[in-house]
């Protein structure tokens, strides 16, 4: 179906409401209908290594229909309900998207970040009464199981660890090797363990159960960790099976194949790239257990492309600027999209690498709370490079600002805070805990997402800061609070503010400002040693520190970060500038009304090349005065 514009939008609107739709009920129900129409297509595929002729594993969808089957059955049978939480501490492979799919068929599953430390999958685990847990059985250079035992440790009410052996994956001798060298011993906890695909082989491949056709909550995501709680979203089977009729209507058909190095942990993973194929019929490639972090990746990025026929890759633009460093070396013809989402594009970049691929490059924007999409630029219009372009069918955004007289919808051009109304939004019911909606919501209808943006007169939405704070690293979430506690526990510090400050590669790095308790000596080296050890996530630990006599505050003493940022930003842009022997430099950083914070730079004798040549690998934005 076209989608050029706001106009096709509201046509496809226009031919019913989203209730009318004929769209499954239920996961299971999707999975179902798809099968029938495309059994013997590829449904899915993973390689545990990154080569072009490295061993793979694929499944068709008859396959991929049976395994969720015996899954889910085999949750059911170890006690999970509907109202009952499968959770899973994986990498990617195979069984990480069938744990995904089969503990939503039978109860509600909770994807877990490996990386996080166990105090962190621990209170993950508390917070959604996770009773089952999946996980890897021990495998060389990853501490994943012995993190998860130890989380599974804090976390009395899991009774079952299922695990999964990535050895199936090897071939010889790494397969006849890694089971001699494996990690030996287990951190005792409650839980009873098994062996996931030994006890998934005994189920049978028709539902023991009935899939009851009625909407109820299907997955739990966090939305953070960093912090002692964290925030866990609901995702009812509606806004799944939406985000999956949003990919399928828009932006694949059963002919595609996704590359998808992202983490199934990662909404964009799993309800945008796996739902948008379970909904389309189309073909998911996941190379090796880390995506995109795995050995070799980038190296053979192209070659990937060339093995497995892709037409459409998923990406965030850390990865974008990565692939732009390996030169085009395999028959990449078969591309027609690269998909980019989680933080804000560089335009720079976006340039480098339509140039350089030939590839049509579609900025999006979603968020967990929403169960994933909301905004997209479209694939048959114009794209504006920095916008992150239009909503989606049946998707309503409002641009809220407050007044003396209360919340009002902002005018065009006007920032204020984006609010989302769609069928992925869970209204009252966002997150797990109760206290945690109050005040969420604009006209108890939209979902106030915490990003400030505008809409311009084209309709197209424009992200211009965001009043969480928080700190978007390569499209990973770093809640500020946790480094500035940290901070905080030093006895020279009095005052600590973390905010993100501007990277080409990342889009922002985590930096901090303190402000010293009078008569207390401490240097900025200090301070960072002292982050390494209080930080747990090692994402989040700060990568530069500015001590100042005093932090800036507003008047009721609350940090003002937007001064922070500003000095950041000079900081930042100077040394670039500096390092590339460009005379130019930033004087000032000014808020732009349609922009958010805008540098100005003189020129010093520098021409607008020069200085676009550098700045313009950072998505923040500039002007040469």
């Amino acid at each position: 179906m076209t989608f050029a514009g706001m106009v096709d939008g509201d046509a496809i609107e226009a031919e019913m409401p989203w209730a009318d739709r004929d769209v499954p009920k239920t996961l299971y129900g999707l999975l179902s209908d798809t099968t029938a129409k495309f059994p013997n297509h590829n449904a899915i595929s993973y390689q545990i290594f990154s080569g072009p002729k490295d061993k793979a594993e694929t499944l068709n969808w008859t396959q991929l229909h049976g395994r969720v089957t015996q899954a889910a059955n085999l949750f059911r049978s170890l006690g999970i309900g509907p109202k009952d939480v499968v959770a899973y501490v994986l990498p990617n492979c195979n069984e990480t998207a069938i744990t995904l799919l089969g503990g939503g068929v039978a109860g509600i599953a909770n994807p877990i970040n490996p990386l996080l430390d166990a105090e962190q999958i621990g209170s993950i685990l508390r917070e959604t009464g996770a009773s089952v847990v999946v996980t890897l059985r021990p495998f060389p250079k990853t501490d994943v199981a012995e993190k998860t035992a130890e989380a599974v440790k804090l976390a009395p009410g899991v009774h079952t660890v299922l695990e999964v052996d990535l050895v199936r994956y090897l071939t010889p001798p790494k397969s006849w090797i890694v089971p001699l060298v494996r990690p030996k011993g287990r951190v005792e906890n409650q839980a009873k363990y098994k062996n996931f695909n030994a006890e998934v082989a005994k189920q049978p491949t028709t539902l023991t159960f009935e899939d009851v056709q009625e909407d109820r909550v299907a997955f739990y995501f966090h939305t953070g960790g960093t912090t002692g709680m964290p925030k866990v979203a609901q995702h009812l089977y509606s806004g799944t099976i939406y985000n999956g009729w949003v990919g399928s209507t828009l932006l694949l058909d059963e002919n595609d194949v996704m590359l998808c190095p992202l983490p199934l942990f990662h909404v964009m993973a799993c309800q945008v790239m796996l739902l948008g194929a379970l909904s389309s019929g189309a073909h998911i490639v996941f190379p090796t257990p880390q995506g995109y972090r795995g050995e070799g990746v980038f190296d053979n990025i192209w070659k990937l492309v060339e093995r497995w026929k892709v037409t459409f890759v998923v990406s965030v633009p850390t990865a974008l600027a990565a692939t732009m460093q390996v030169p085009v070396n395999a028959d990449i013809s078969t591309v027609k999209t690269a998909f980019s989402g989680s933080a804000p594009l560089p335009l720079e970049l976006f340039r480098r690498f339509e140039e350089t691929t030939g590839m049509t490059i579609v900025e999006g924007y979603g968020m967990t709370e929403a169960t994933c999409l909301v905004s997209g630029n479209p694939v048959d219009g114009v794209k504006k490079v920095g916008s992150i372009g239009i909503p989606f069918p049946y998707t309503d955004v409002k641009i809220i600002k407050g007044t003396a007289k209360g919340d009002v919808e902002a005018a065009i051009d006007e920032i204020g805070e984006i609010c989302v109304s769609n069928p992925g939004v869970y209204v009252g019911n966002t997150y797990t805990e109760s206290e945690k909606n109050a005040d969420l919501y604009y006209k108890d209808k939209y979902l106030r997402t915490g990003d400030l943006g505008r809409v311009d007169s084209d309709g197209y939405l424009w992200i211009t800061g965001r009043s969480k704070d928080l700190i978007i690293r390569g499209g990973h979430n770093i809640d500020p609070a946790e480094i500035e506690e940290a901070l905080l526990s030093h006895e020279a510090v009095a005052f600590a503010g973390a905010i993100g400050q501007p990277d080409a590669h990342s889009g922002e790095l985590p930096c901090a400002f303190v402000e010293l308790v009078d008569g207390a000596s401490v240097t900025p080296e200090e301070l960072l040693a002292h982050c390494e050890k209080e930080v747990h996530e090692r994402a989040a630990r700060p990568k530069h520190m500015t001590i100042l006599d005093e932090l800036p505050k507003t008047a009721v003493g609350k940090i003002f970060k937007p001064d922070l940022r500003k000095n950041a930003i000079t900081r930042i842009f100077n040394q670039e500038l500096e390092k590339a022997g460009v005379a130019a430099r930033v004087t000032s950083v000014v808020d732009d009304k349609k922009r958010g914070l805008v540098a100005k730079v003189a020129g010093n004798g520098a021409s607008q090349g020069d200085v676009a040549n550098v700045l313009n690998d950072f998505t923040g934005a500039w002007d040469l005065v």
